[in-house]
């Protein structure tokens, strides 16, 4: 067998299994807008619109979405792939691997799974949209005619898909590989420079949404520029400086945890690793935050409504119902970003339980008992994804009322922030669902193991 080979370096492929869903979705996701677009394009060419052109742009920005989510979380993932498997990649090292040859290794393992799950939705895709078109036109919502069944884009979307796959590995894998020498220290040095810039970047950010708050309120087309740059460099400055800012926040609720052992042990374990801490919760922090976004700020467009001069009541009553309608299209076509962002959080928990198997059997020899166990790892899963789901509302709402400033702030009394309450209980009953998910099937697996066993493991 190769020295380098994936068996070696990743150990069984069922590791990589977070990274084959995501491409899965993501390419499922990307060929359905795909396919909706050819068909509007489709109906546009014989009625002389631009419907399906208008679709085909607002399709291309929200697969970009996905994919710079579904990176993040690849990312995150291989890192914790590596991070388990350190005394394996010391091993290779020593024996003459180099940490290219390593990397190699694990890109070519990578690709291999992103192309099966790239395929695989994208058959799911086309499937599903070649369905829904036969149903339109059987029903007579949608006319006959030649339609694509499988656009040429299709291919473009999984080249895309598996190549954001192989560039995230290699993104996720640089500094795990890159250190020389066997004996790694836990111990994470933060560069204060990078922290400054981080947080100049976030103030950058900040003081453009203020500019584009004025913009609007002068009726100012490029107020929404400046919402959108300015949402979009906080962004930058949060993901730069989440080493810092997100394992202060998960301390923050891991304190309102009680003082129980087991919420005392899963509030050190949450924020022991920093490095952890943060590719646990940054993706699912980004996917809420989009979500919120868009919810948020078209129900503060569609709450701006009633103040808008010159309007009747049927006039307000269908403004309404666009914006609605608008506000439920655009929820749908971004929360796979959200659900993404919850697979690659539910494997990264189940990996690190699988690690710190040693230090569970430690505990049960200690005298904890096995719901102390499935407590300790729930209430560490509920600090990490209840802080990322609660910064992602406060980020969106903001977010979402500035931009909705910046539109219509010159008609509109007042500053509209908008909090719908239906997309914020999903959001809620999401991580309810999501803790469960991420907690149960591990601390099973945990606790199933006896503790002799779990102390034999290196």
């Amino acid at each position: 067998m190769n020295a380098t080979s994936s068996r070696l370096t990743v150990g069984s492929l069922r590791e990589l299994s977070a990274v084959g869903v995501v491409c899965v979705l993501s390419s499922m996701y990307a060929t359905s807008l795909i396919a909706a677009s050819s068909i509007l394009t489709s109906l546009g060419d014989d009625a002389g619109g631009s419907v399906g052109l208008l679709m085909g742009v607002v399709s291309g920005v929200f697969i970009l979405l996905a994919l710079f989510v579904a990176a993040v979380v690849i990312s995150n993932g291989i890192d914790t792939v590596i991070a388990g498997r350190l005394r394996e990649l010391d091993l290779l090292r020593l024996v003459g691997a180099s940490a290219e040859q390593l990397r190699a290794s694990l890109v070519n393992a990578v690709v291999k799974t992103a192309m099966v799950g790239a395929v695989t939705g994208a058959a799911l895709g086309i499937g599903g949209a070649w369905i829904v078109r036969e149903v339109l036109v059987h029903r007579g919502t949608l006319p006959s005619g030649d339609y694509t069944t499988v656009p040429p884009l299709v291919i473009l979307a999984i080249g895309a898909v598996v190549g954001t796959a192989a560039g995230a590995t290699v993104v996720g894998s640089r500094s795990a590989l890159s250190k020389s020498t066997v004996v790694r220290s836990s111990r994470v040095v933060r560069s204060r420079g990078r922290d400054l810039l981080a947080g100049a970047t976030i103030i950058g950010g900040a003081l453009l949404l203020l500019v584009a708050c004025h913009l609007g309120e002068q009726a100012s087309s490029a107020g929404f520029f400046a919402a959108f740059f300015g949402a979009a460099t906080v962004g930058v400055g949060i993901m730069g400086g989440a080493g810092r800012i997100v394992p202060g926040l998960v301390a923050i609720a891991g304190r309102l945890a009680g003082s129980t052992p087991s919420a005392m042990i899963a509030r050190k374990n949450a924020v022991s690793d920093p490095r952890r801490t943060t590719r646990s919760t940054i993706g699912l922090l980004i996917g809420v935050t989009l979500v919120t976004t868009i919810a948020c700020g078209m129900r503060a467009l569609t709450d701006s409504v009633h103040s808008w001069a010159g309007m009747s009541a049927d006039d307000v009553r269908e403004a309404e119902q666009i914006l609605s309608v608008m506000s439920a299209v655009l929820v749908a076509m971004i929360a796979i970003s959200a659900v993404i962002a919850a697979v690659g959080f539910v494997s990264t928990m189940s990996l690190t339980v699988i690690g710190r198997t040693r230090e569970i059997g430690m505990l049960r020899a200690m005298g904890f008992t096995g719901r102390q166990i499935r407590a300790m790892i729930t209430i560490e899963s509920l600090a990490l994804s209840g802080t990322a789901v609660v910064a992602g509302i406060f980020l969106g709402t903001v977010f979402g009322a500035v931009g909705a400033q910046s539109l219509v702030g010159a008609v509109t009394s007042g500053f509209q922030v908008g909090l719908p309450v239906p997309a914020l209980a999903t959001i809620v009953a999401g991580t309810v669902v999501l803790v469960l998910a991420a907690s149960l099937p591990p601390s099973r697996r945990a606790v199933a193991i006896a503790p002799v066993d779990a102390l034999a493991v290196a």
